[in-house]
């Protein structure tokens, strides 16, 4: 058989030989830049069986050492073939790796695949009567993640996280397996939560009725009487700040700076978009803000032609902006200090006011320049900070401090443009900081309290008329709306969103801090979640409301309902679990295992145990009695060598499967005593009742190339068992097909969370899938649409 003629390039540190075979012909430099090194067949050419799928093992090997065996009839249908790594150095070290770790027949039995610690893998294609190479693949951005092939057996694939071999064993009977997308898809259904920690004058209600605000990437719209959420979901990063044009029906609002998953910068931008078709009409400042857009208003007398931005510089750059071009008007340094608000004069757009740490500047803007004016305090004590302002009914200005003061400014006239700001009266409001200021439709003003947590009511005139106070879990006000009738909305500090009246009092739709429990009812459409806040609170997914919260004695990170959906366990982070009533929320058992955080807590399928996975490395296993009401120490999974990250039983309740922080793959007989299975073998045609764990065979698809091992962070299958959800590390909700057994398998994705996202749940009859945010604090409800719909959300090939 002649020797064939190969494409290039033609990688030079690989050369599939017949052993007894003379190696190597001589190069042909004119066929290729690389070193090139040619197989060639002995004649006459042995006979070819029919071709098979079965493949030969996945061989570690070193660049430095050859040869191996030939591989054996029964492994492979094909002739033996031996690969050869001669010592010699690479000529393109971009390309090749210091270490070839493994190489394997391909699954369809046409190919050789070698791969080397970098990451880098290449393949041979073999062709009846000759051999060419089938195909290079180079991947110098894979470092840490890639993918071995099955075991000689055809029982077992490979899977490396940070060099670290992982070893999934195949079902028996498994059929083809395709890589293909889900029919179903997800849509941004309901969003709870509200940015208020960093963010002021956040919280406004539109001409349609609809309150709109932020939280992490997504700008919700909330139609209060009729309960229905819409989203403005085309920011690449967290919203900072919002306003409403004149019109209210317009809005703009304006995101932080931060970096894609590659590590690539996103830049701040100003999106100006229609509330009532969700549309984008201008995208402002691209490449002009740095950190992110920290303040925006409308000018009003002109019918909001113009747009202010201060950004979060460390000049804060102030620029005026023309709506309908989106071209620079202005550009000015305002201050090194910190600007926390700024708004146009209502009754004159060629004046604007900003303010922050220890000034309010008054601005003229004329022609293309703004010139500034500093507000005097005189005989009044300067505040460290000036947190918000208003303009009343008769155009003074009306501002908030630290020092819990209302100050009304007066604006003198003087010679030659030499007019002065200063105060003219100062009302005493809170203990603490005055955080909000509000003018309602009658001329009252609101005003809301820091360390005093009050809501005021003011006359025109500023004479106290009414107050209430909120419970000390929600944190100070940040900023106060005006709602339907008499109806108020209240954003704190604590990131809640509260609800009601100054007569009625306010109850809360939101969570405080970062959230990773999460658990989702057996029977019907509600959830539990708990948090850094230490609350534990119980969602009602149909109603889109709190149900219920409850303050824990500390962190809760993990949560799971007894089958009957009754009672409800809670891992801390103290080591100490509890089990609740969902009903009467009243503590039925709780206990300690050693003082590390706990990190999964899960019913076995029929109710009578208890798993709890720790941080110490051991599983607790409690027998349950009384329908999830009395507990008793069972036993104690051991072998683990690094701390329990994720677990789930099998259908029939006596078996569970493991993963721990070292990137194990353990399985244990509880039922028999919480033995470690030493042959895993065993367990691969095991059927699981859910499907938690990041590792394993039927999901190792989901890992993405270059992964560190911490990218994903939750994993659910739903309970049909056709997709999976996953939520990784770079605020992205993904949806598979499951099994999903294939490498670099496509996926949807879902944007929108501000963080890395925790945790993900589908509900019990798989038609909404919730998500939770990190340091965004957000939990989102999506809804699961069946194949054919085309909501939000792009393919990953």
């Amino acid at each position: 058989i002649p020797t064939p003629i190969f494409p290039s390039p033609l990688p030079p540190q690989f050369s599939p030989i017949f052993p007894h075979f003379s190696p190597i012909p001589p190069n042909f430099p004119s066929i290729s830049p690389f070193f090139p090194r040619f197989p060639q067949f002995p004649s006459p050419f042995p006979p070819f069986p029919s071709f098979s799928p079965i493949s030969p093992p996945f061989s570690p090997i070193s660049p430095h050492f050859s040869p191996f065996p030939p591989i054996s009839p029964h492994f492979s249908p094909f002739p033996p073939f031996l690969p050869i790594f001669p010592p010699f150095p690479p000529i393109f070290p971009e390309l090749v790796t210091p270490e070839v770790l493994g190489f394997s027949m391909t699954p369809e039995g046409f190919g050789l695949t070698a791969v080397g610690a970098g990451g880098v893998g290449v393949t041979w294609g073999f062709w009846v009567f000759g051999v060419t190479l089938g195909g290079f693949r180079g991947d110098p951005g894979c470092p840490r993640c890639f993918w071995g092939a099955p075991s000689a057996e055809g029982v077992s694939v490979k899977m490396f996280l940070r060099g670290r071999p992982i070893t999934m064993y195949v079902p028996s009977g498994l059929g083809p397996l395709r890589a293909e997308l889900p029919p179903e898809r997800l849509q941004l259904d309901w969003v709870y939560g509200y940015r208020g920690r960093d963010s002021r004058s956040n919280l406004h209600v539109l001409g349609s009725g609809e309150l709109v605000y932020f939280i992490a990437c997504v700008v919700v719209l909330l139609q209060l009487p009729a309960r229905r959420q819409r989203h403005y979901l085309r920011h690449s990063d967290c919203v900072r700040c919002l306003a409403v044009h004149p019109d209210r029906l317009r809005v703009a609002t304006g995101q932080a700076a931060g970096v894609d998953k590659d590590g690539k910068p996103l830049q701040p931008i100003v999106h100006i978009w229609d509330s009532a078709t969700l549309q984008t009409l201008q995208q402002i400042g691209l490449g002009s803000f740095e950190r992110g857009v920290g303040s925006l208003a409308f000018s009003t007398a002109d019918q909001g032609a113009f747009l202010c931005v201060v950004d979060d510089s460390n000049e804060h750059m102030m620029s005026v902006w023309d709506c309908a071009r989106g071209t620079k008007q202005a550009e000015v340094k305002s201050t090194n200090e910190s600007v926390l608000t700024v708004e146009f004069n209502p009754r004159d757009s060629s004046s604007i006011v900003s303010s922050g740490k220890s000034h309010v500047f008054f601005w003229t803007w004329s022609g293309g320049a703004l010139t500034k004016k500093h507000g005097i305090f005189g005989k009044y004590k300067k505040p460290k900070f000036i947190q918000c302002f208003i303009f009343d009914a008769a155009g003074a200005l009306l501002t908030g401090d630290s020092e819990g003061n209302i100050l009304t400014w007066t604006r003198t006239p003087g010679k030659g443009g030499k007019e002065m700001y200063q105060i003219g009266q100062q009302t005493r409001a809170h203990e603490g900081s005055v955080f909000a200021l509000c003018r309602r439709r009658d001329g009252t003003v609101l005003s809301g309290g820091g360390k005093d947590r009050r809501v005021l009511s003011w006359s025109p005139s500023l004479e106290l008329l009414h107050e209430v106070e909120l419970p000390e879990s929600f944190g100070a006000v940040r900023t106060i709306a005006e709602g339907p009738g008499e109806e108020l909305l209240v954003g704190t500090t604590r990131n809640a969103l509260l609800r009601g009246t100054l007569g009625s009092g306010f109850t809360p739709i939101g969570h405080t801090d970062e959230v990773w429990g999460l658990a989702t009812h057996p029977n019907c459409c509600r959830f539990l979640t708990c948090g850094h806040d230490r609350q534990l609170c119980l969602w009602d997914g149909r109603e889109h409301a709190l149900a219920w919260s409850l303050a824990l004695e500390d962190t809760g990170l993990c949560a799971d309902f007894h089958p009957g959906g009754h009672v409800v366990a809670v891992g801390l982070l103290t080591g100490r679990w509890l089990v609740l009533d969902t009903g009467t929320r009243q503590l039925l058992a709780g206990g300690s295992d050693g003082n590390e955080q706990l990190s999964v807590v899960r019913f076995s399928p029929d109710g009578t145990f208890l798993a709890i996975g720790s941080h110490d490395n051991f599983i607790y296993i409690y027998s349950v009695a009384e329908g999830g009401r009395k507990f008793s120490r069972f036993g104690r999974c051991t072998g683990h060598s690094s701390f329990i990250t994720h677990l789930d039983w099998s259908k029939d309740g006596r078996f569970i499967m493991s993963n721990s922080g070292d990137y194990e793959i353990l399985y244990w007989d509880v039922a028999g005593g919480c033995k470690l299975l030493r042959n895993r073998l065993e367990s691969r045609d095991r059927e699981w009742a859910s499907y938690t764990c990041v590792l394993g065979f039927h999901v190792f698809g989901v890992w993405p190339d270059g992964s560190d091992g911490t990218d994903i962070n939750s994993l659910c299958r739903s309970h049909h068992e056709r997709v999976v959800a996953v939520a990784d590390d770079f605020c992205k909700v993904h949806l598979f097909q499951y099994p999903c057994a294939r490498p670099k398998a496509p996926s949807h994705v879902y944007g929108g969370h501000g963080s890395h996202v925790t945790n993900v749940r589908f509900t019990h009859d798989d038609g909404h899938l919730v998500s939770l945010g990190g340091k965004d604090t957000s939990v989102f409800q999506w809804r699961v649409l069946p194949g054919g719909d085309t909501p939000y959300g792009k393919s990953r090939g």
